[in-house]
């Protein structure tokens, strides 16, 4: 999401009390689907307000703000979306109040994946009114973990940090951001599960991964044109030594941000399948499944086309991949 994106719009405005959104039907194979699917697999897309999900998510035609407002209650009654990713906080840290207002509208098996704000990871701010606050703990502590943690309280999932690209070219400059990463997240209160997403190449090294595994955090991986493909990050970080498996499934490889959103809007069919994708995602969910851990995967529209259609996808892929073979 970028800033001047209505999706998610009034998600730090006063809000009048909730309208309900209706609906679309609930095809059964959905709930075959939710029933096969191991319940420490949360898979879920970025942001909910999409007028373009009619017939998929809701009925009838609300405008963007109105599902921006009161449309995470019908989300969440979908039966395989049982997570969410909120972008928005990445350029403005969310108050408490709207935490708990969020939670209101979910079920408690229902959680939220939380990107800090962009000032706690980037050498500046877009944000005019928010001086730059670099792998700063006590900002991080006060806007950011605090809200989140008891606002959402037990609906809370991982809370992503998320470093755009900082042009780190060398092996010099990778371990020195390494370095002071490790020393920002070790100084981090214990508890929520926090989760990194890097969009510099030059981070995947065993420095990297011993890092995260050092300070008890998770690698995110994410399919984005500045990484390279998550069964390639795998190798670097082995998915059996993270706390959880986050992944994050961005933009299709070729197109920049714009491009993908006029290619794809109105978001309501998968118009550039990305097979490969999927199966490496399934993989990282069946090695959560084996390993005992829970598994996140956040899905955006500019994947394929249409997240919750990725997200119908990816449930049968990641059961395929689970599944014991037939006898023969």
């Amino acid at each position: 999401m970028r800033r001047g994106d209505p999706n998610q719009g009034s998600l730090f405005g006063d809000a009048p009390e909730p309208s309900p959104i209706a609906g679309a039907p609930i095809a059964g194979e959905l709930l075959t689907l939710r029933a096969q699917l191991v319940t420490s697999i949360r898979l879920g897309t970025s942001s909910w307000s999409f007028p373009g999900w009619r017939g998929i998510l809701w009925d009838g035609t609300p405008s963007t703000a109105a599902l921006a407002r009161d449309g995470l209650a019908t989300y969440a009654k979908h039966p395989l979306l049982r997570t969410v990713g909120l972008d928005k906080t990445y350029y403005k840290p969310a108050p408490l109040e709207e935490f708990v207002r969020l939670r209101r509208q979910v079920t408690d098996d229902f959680r939220f994946l939380v990107k800090a704000h962009e000032a706690l990871t980037r050498h500046y701010s877009t944000d005019p009114a928010t001086k730059c606050r670099f792998l700063d703990c006590g900002y991080a502590l006060d806007q950011v973990i605090d809200p989140i943690m008891n606002g959402l309280g037990a609906s809370a999932g991982p809370i992503l940090f998320q470093f755009s690209p900082m042009g780190l070219r060398t092996a010099k400059n990778a371990e020195s951001f390494i370095r002071k990463l490790g020393s920002f997240l070790s100084a981090l209160p214990v508890g929520p599960l926090y989760a990194v997403e890097a969009r510099d190449r030059a981070v995947l090294r065993p420095s990297w991964a011993a890092m995260l595994r050092d300070s008890g955090v998770a690698h995110s991986y994410c399919v984005h044109p500045s990484m390279p493909p998550p069964s390639v990050q795998a190798h670097t970080v082995d998915p059996a030594t993270q706390p959880a498996i986050v992944c994050r499934w961005m933009l299709h490889a070729g197109l920049a941000y714009r491009a993908a959103v006029d290619r794809y809007e109105p978001f309501n069919q998968i118009v550039d399948a990305d097979p490969a994708s999927r199966e490496q995602f399934a993989r990282l969910c069946a090695l959560a499944i084996a390993h005992g851990k829970d598994a996140w995967v956040i899905i955006n529209n500019k994947a394929e086309g249409s997240a919750v259609r990725s997200v119908e996808l990816l449930a049968r892929a990641v059961i395929a991949a689970t599944s014991p073979p037939l006898a023969t």
